[in-house]
């Protein structure tokens, strides 16, 4: 299995160089992993660089390889955002970790009107840090150039003003219009999702009003941990990602 790590420090590279993780991410690569050297290894910036080269350094803290392959990879255009209504349990934190493998571009978390968990306070940084840790991981175990964003979060109205700059289409089983359906265009989309008991209408509304479009997946209603993902799913052949 490739080993891929993530240090967005790293600008340039070029065949030749060398390149560093350090501190936590050298060991777990070391200690957890079990790299030495001699072995390969992709480091990323989370800016489109990877740099897959030779470990010439292998220790607790610091983990160095001499680059072999330097790649730049260019930005998915448009862009897919995933406004996740927060949800109890870790089901909102199922559906960021499954987007981003899937290949999301930022995650926008929601506090829909329905939203049995809340971020208030101290919770506001200790919610936005968990989400930014689990797109990380996300990021490394399906080794992806590019580091999802994680926006900050929003209440429906913050997010009702943000539907006249992008294509936003909302899930809701009752839509007549198959996701399937939709005819791509070159406008960044923002795909939202609402917490358990759905989106309560007063605020499909509202959305709608603003601009958004209302789609179905199908016949069947699917958990807030499941319905973005399987979107994005489909999204991604609509639009020639996969």
């Amino acid at each position: 299995m490739a080993h891929f790590y993530l240090n967005e420090l790293v600008s340039t590279a070029e065949v030749g160089s060398r390149v560093s993780v350090e501190g936590a991410e050298a060991r777990h690569a070391v200690t957890v992993s079990r790299l030495a050297v001699g072995e390969t290894v992709s480091i990323g910036n989370g800016r489109g660089l990877v740099v897959t080269g030779t470990v010439v350094t292998a220790e607790h803290t610091d983990l160095t390889i001499e680059a072999v392959e330097v790649t730049d990879v260019p930005r998915t255009e448009p862009a897919i955002f995933l406004a996740q209504a927060l949800a109890k349990g870790d089901r909102d934190e199922l559906a960021v970790q499954a987007a981003t493998e899937l290949g999301i571009d930022g995650v926008i978390p929601w506090t829909a009107a329905r939203s049995i968990s809340r971020w208030e306070g101290a919770k506001v940084a200790k919610g936005h840090d968990r989400w930014t840790a689990i797109v990380r991981e996300a990021t490394k175990q399906s080794i992806r150039a590019w580091l999802p964003d994680v926006l900050d979060l929003v209440s429906t109205n913050q997010l009702v003003r943000l539907s006249s700059e992008v294509r936003m289409l909302v899930l809701e089983p009752t839509a007549e219009l198959a996701l399937s359906a939709l005819e791509p265009d070159d406008r960044d989309i923002v795909l939202v999702v609402g917490p358990e008991g759905g989106i309560a209408p007063h605020e499909l509304e509202a959305l709608t009003a603003a601009g958004a479009t209302l789609v179905r997946l199908g016949d069947t209603v699917l958990r807030t941990s499941t319905a973005g993902p399987a979107a994005i799913a489909v999204l991604n052949a609509k639009l020639g990602r996969w």
